[in-house]
């Protein structure tokens, strides 16, 4: 049996919120079995608290969002990602301001804290969700697609009319029966266009957004001295956002994951089309020997109990 998992200690953090460019804090409290991931919006009074779900989002133009009761947490997806991939099962989240701060624009400093904080296996299964039958969303020229499979393997592939982007490699396969997510997603970083970033700035957003946590971008080329970190990061970077997305759903997902141009907004409709139909997936526990060699969002390799 694979047992859920939460944090052995708490975990602590500080950053800049993407779009507020203010300081924000972030905690990550170990929770009970069955808990699942709860944000809490602790700056204020009384903290208002959000369980992590598909309903939950409702902003998807910039980053996923959630919001309750006019209460919102931005750009959960990278922290979201994380917990995925290191197979975090319950958190609470504690955040002091509307926004998770952005770090280095990727999910590897969330992964840090983590394992700093070291991973605790909890006395009850872990469930997964299998998906049944195929389930698709479509938008123009933009798709995505959730299929059964034995494990959970994302494929994804770009299309920017953009030089830098067209060099680089568009698509990108991660399976977690061959691929840890540290090593092959953690570290990939979102991007934007200095066209955009001015454009937002005049809107008030991406105050905090620079060459430190994101990958920036002319007309021409890559304006981050050191460059990419991988030959296709910009598509890996859409998987990482599209882990982050699919653990929404509250349960690590045993289902292939294939997108053409897809993005928060797709990811989402496509977990509320799934969740809405019944015969489309069923909950799931998985024995250890099935996991390993099947795997799901967890990284069995990576972690550090």
């Amino acid at each position: 049996m694979i047992p859920q998992h939460t944090l052995k200690s708490i975990a602590y953090v500080t950053g800049v919120g993407l779009h507020s460019g203010e300081k924000v804090q972030l905690w990550l409290r170990p929770a009970a079995p069955d808990t699942g991931i709860v944000f809490h919006r602790v700056d204020l009074d009384p903290p208002v608290t959000i369980p992590a779900s598909p309903e939950a989002v409702r902003e998807t133009r910039l980053c996923t969002g959630l919001e309750r009761d006019g209460v919102k947490i931005a750009t959960v997806e990278h922290l979201m990602s994380a917990l995925a991939g290191l197979g975090i099962d319950n958190v609470h989240i504690d955040v002091d301001g509307p926004e998770i701060p952005i770090m280095d624009g990727s999910a590897a400093p969330f992964v840090m804290m983590i394992r700093e904080a070291r991973i605790e296996a909890q006395a009850a299964p872990r469930r997964f969700l299998r998906v049944l039958r195929p389930v698709e969303v479509r938008e123009d020229d933009k798709w995505v697609r959730l299929e059964p499979y034995a494990g959970f393997r994302l494929e994804f592939s770009i299309a920017f009319a953009h030089p830098a982007i067209s060099a680089s490699q568009t698509r990108a396969v991660v399976d977690f029966s061959e691929h840890a997510y540290p090593r092959f997603v953690a570290r990939a970083r979102t991007f934007g266009f200095v066209h955009e970033v001015e454009l937002l700035r005049g809107m008030g957003l991406a105050q905090g957004g620079s060459l430190d946590n994101a990958i920036v971008l002319d007309e021409y080329r890559i304006l981050n001295p050191e460059g990419l970190r991988f030959p296709d990061e910009f598509v890996r970077h859409k998987i990482l956002d599209a882990i982050g997305d699919l653990y929404l759903a509250g349960r690590p997902l045993l289902a292939r994951y294939v997108a053409h141009k897809s993005g928060h907004a797709l990811n989402n409709r496509l977990l509320r089309a799934l969740m809405a139909d019944r015969s489309a997936w069923e909950l799931t526990v998985c024995e250890r020997d099935e996991a390993v060699t099947s795997m799901s969002a967890l990284s069995l390799g990576s972690v550090t109990t």
